[in-house]
Order: C-alpha cells, then sequence, then structure tokens
C-alpha cells in the first residue's frame, strides 16, 4: 500500500472511533440541556401551586389547556421527613386525550402549610421522545460519517500529494539511475528541511556509488589488461616444457591440465577486459547488421561443435533482419545466446530460433526455471557447465543494455525461452 493511501486510511480509522465518542457527548449534551430548560420550567409551575395552596386560592383544574399537569396529596410529617428533597425524573404517563403514553418530566417536592400540614406535590410536563432523538442522531452521525471520512480522504490525499511530490520526484530520479549512466544532479524544489536533506543525502549516494563504479571498472580494465602478458608468458613456458623436456606420461598430463584451466582463466580474463571496454563506450563505430545472416553462420559452428549432442535446430528466419550495431559487439551477443542454449540444451532435444516483431526468439528444453532476477549477473551459473565462467549472459545484458534493447527470460512447458527486443 502506497505511503499517502496509508497514512489516510490510518487517520480514518482514528477518526471514526473520535466521532462516535463525540456523537456520545453530543447527545449527552442535548439531553442535558433539555432537562435543565424544563425542570426549570417545573419548578416555576410548581411554585405557582405552592403559593396558591399557601394563600389559599383556588386550584386549577388538571385539564387547563396546558401541557403541564399536577397531583397533591396530603402525608404525614414522617414521610415528609423522610423525602424532603426535590427530586426530578423521567417517566411515561398516559393521555386520556390522545389514548397514548408520551413520555413527561416529573418534579416531586413536599411542603408545609401555615396549619402545620404537609403536601405532596407531583408535577408534570411532556418532554421529548428520546427513542425519536437517538434515532434521529444516529442518523445524522452516520451521514456525518461519510460526509466527513470523504472529505478527510479527498483533503488528505490532495494534501498530501502536493506536499510528498518532491519525495516521488527523487524516487523517480533514483528509479532511472543506473551504475556508470551519466545522471543529471536531482533538481527538486522543495522548502522542506527534511526533503532538502534527503536530495542532499541521495545526490551523494549516488556519486559515491558512480566513483566505486569507476574505481571498478578502471581496476578490472587495469587488471585484465597487465594479466594478459603473463598469461601468455605462461602459456609459451608451458608449451616449451612439453616441447623440449623429456617428461613422462604422467607430468605432461598434469601440464595439459594446467594448459585446460590457463585457457580458462584467458578466456574469463579477455571477457572481463571486453565487459570494461563495453562500459566505458569504446565501440562507438555501427554499422548495418544483418542478424539472419549471423545467426545462420552461427548455427552452423555451433551444430559442427556439439555434433554429438544431436541437437534439432529450428530455424524461422525472414530473409533478413538489419540493425546498426557495432559488428563485434552483434557477433558477441549473438553468439552467447546461440551457445548458451546450445550448451544447456539437452542431448536429442530441439532447439528454435525465430525472428517476428523485431523480436528474437531462442528456446531450448530444459528441467528447471533459472533465477530470473540473478540470470544476467556476473559470475551467476544456475546450472554450472564444464568452461562456463559465468559472465556469458552478464556480457550479453552488457550489450543490451549499452544499446538500449530490451532482453527477458521466461520458462514455460519445460522450455527456456529468452526474448530479445530490437524495437
Amino acid at each position: 500500500m502506497k505511503l499517502i493511501y496509508r497514512i489516510t486510511l490510518r487517520l480514518t480509522l482514528i477518526l471514526l472511533p473520535l466521532l462516535a465518542i463525540w456523537g456520545v457527548v453530543f447527545y449527552v449534551s442535548l439531553i442535558n440541556e433539555v432537562n435543565d430548560e424544563t425542570d426549570d420550567a417545573l419548578e416555576w409551575y410548581s411554585e405557582q401551586v405552592m403559593r396558591r395552596v399557601l394563600v389559599g386560592e383556588e386550584l386549577s383544574t388538571l385539564s387547563d389547556g396546558t401541557n403541564n399537569s399536577y397531583s397533591l396529596r396530603e402525608v404525614s410529617k414522617q414521610y415528609a421527613d423522610e423525602n424532603s428533597r426535590i427530586i426530578y425524573f423521567d417517566t411515561i404517563y398516559y393521555i386520556a386525550n390522545l389514548n397514548d403514553y408520551e413520555p413527561a418530566r416529573v418534579l416531586r417536592t413536599i411542603f408545609k402549610t401555615d396549619d402545620a400540614r404537609y403536601y405532596q406535590l407531583t408535577v408534570s410536563t411532556p418532554t421529548i421522545e428520546k427513542a425519536d432523538i437517538i434515532s434521529a442522531i444516529l442518523n445524522k452521525m452516520i451521514m456525518l460519517y461519510v460526509v466527513v471520512i470523504c472529505t478527510i480522504v479527498v483533503v488528505v490525499l490532495l494534501m498530501l500529494k502536493r506536499s510528498m511530490r518532491p519525495l516521488f520526484q527523487m524516487l523517480d530520479w533514483l528509479n532511472a539511475y543506473n551504475p556508470g549512466t551519466k545522471k543529471e544532479a536531482i533538481n527538486v524544489k522543495t522548502n522542506t528541511p527534511e526533503f532538502e536533506q534527503l536530495k542532499i543525502a541521495l545526490q551523494d549516494a549516488v556519486d559515491r556509488s558512480e566513483s566505486v563504479f569507476e574505481h571498478q571498472k578502471q581496476f578490472i580494465g587495469n587488471a585484465s589488461h597487465e594479466l594478459q602478458t603473463p598469461l601468455a608468458v605462461i602459456g609459451n613456458r608451458i608449451d616449451w616444457m612439453v616441447d623440449q623436456m623429456n617428461l613422462n606420461e604422467e607430468q605432461l598430463h598434469e601440464l595439459f591440465l594446467i594448459k585446460k584451466e590457463l585457457r580458462h582463466l584467458v578466456r574469463l580474463n579477455k571477457t572481463l577486459l571486453l565487459l570494461t571496454k563495453i562500459d566505458n563506450h569504446q565501440f562507438p563505430e555501427t554499422t548495418d547488421v544483418d542478424i539472419v545472416k549471423l545467426i545462420r553462420e552461427l548455427r552452423e559452428t555451433f551444430e559442427e561443435v556439439y555434433h554429438s549432442k544431436a541437437i534439432n535446430c529450428i530455424c524461422v528466419l525472414p530473409n533478413e533482419y538489419i540493425v546498426m550495431m557495432n559488428e563485434s559487439l552483434a557477433n558477441i551477443l549473438i553468439s552467447n545466446l546461440l551457445k548458451n542454449a546450445f550448451v544447456h540444451a539437452p542431448e536429442r532435444s530441439q532447439l528454435k530460433i525465430e525472428i517476428k516483431n523485431d523480436c528474437l526468439r531462442i528456446s531450448n528444453n530444459g528441467e528447471t526455471a533459472l533465477d530470473k532476477d540473478k540470470i544476467f549477473d556476473r559470475f551467476y551459473q544456475g546450472n554450472k557447465k564444464e568452461g562456463s565462467s559465468g559472465l556469458g549472459l552478464a556480457l550479453v545484458y552488457a550489450i543490451v543494455d549499452y544499446y538500449n534493447l530490451k532482453i527477458d527470460y521466461h520458462f514455460s512447458e519445460n522450455r527456456h525461452l529468452f526474448e530479445l527486443l530490437f524495437r
């Protein structure tokens, strides 16, 4: 989940219970305010009734045209002493005119007349239907939830997208960066100190990466170059020993094993030197290269080399397919792809080469898939073969990247498939 959506979700989850608590507080406050106003009215009404009783005036009838009602009964002194305080409470009473029960607010008090008689006065007035209030508040809260949450989501998303724009720009810049390619400095304008620090840190990290990469290329190039002469001398010394010295069979066998490993080391050294030259863009010359012609020539060579495996190579190719490349790099690119397919194809299996829709497809049989994330890494060997350096596909990827082409690997129905897209 993206950062801005995660923040919005968490903010929403926090606000939902807060709004629910606010709804409860709002309801309690509303009911308390209604009760206070009603209690004040009941208190005034009870004082009017008590004043009339005390001065001996005639009391109004129970149905005096108002919503208020009262009841008056004489009580004992003991009862009056035990229930001397004024109490307020809610109740339900029957209204004969409406033939229905309605909620009411009730005040009950006891007072004493001049002749030492005690009376309990109960006055009541209709009040709001709390069930209706709860239902109304619930409906309004649901509507409020929807409106507030939608508003919060929209506002927060817009705010975060605006505020996080420098971060997204820096991420895009970093995603587009490849070591060894010239990259313009981060051009992100921001007034946020944290983003400014991040921009500086990213630029410093990339600069250090470039410096390390350049030193690595120089080291590999220099080491490979310097190793050429000693390797050639060692090879010549071995040949001299074989030709000039009177060696027995066991000694000759050991020298042949050394010479075999030396050839592998020479090939490895040449490949590393070639990779360094590609990284340093030392192949500027380009020409028209016929990929179809190149495939046919290399196919004949590899079929002869791997004749013992009896591989059935099927080609579905146009008459020609011209690309603009350095001829040497084109030869290395196609040669490594074909050699990889011939080397790893089982005996008496089928190998297919096809060019269609600007895409070269090379497939061969196999038992298990290779690691798609590592097959183009240097020195990675999924299924190690004798004499393999682990640099063949790394060299392919370097050439593909050099010309901004695209290569992909798939494994389906027990077949390895490499797709090289030229356009």
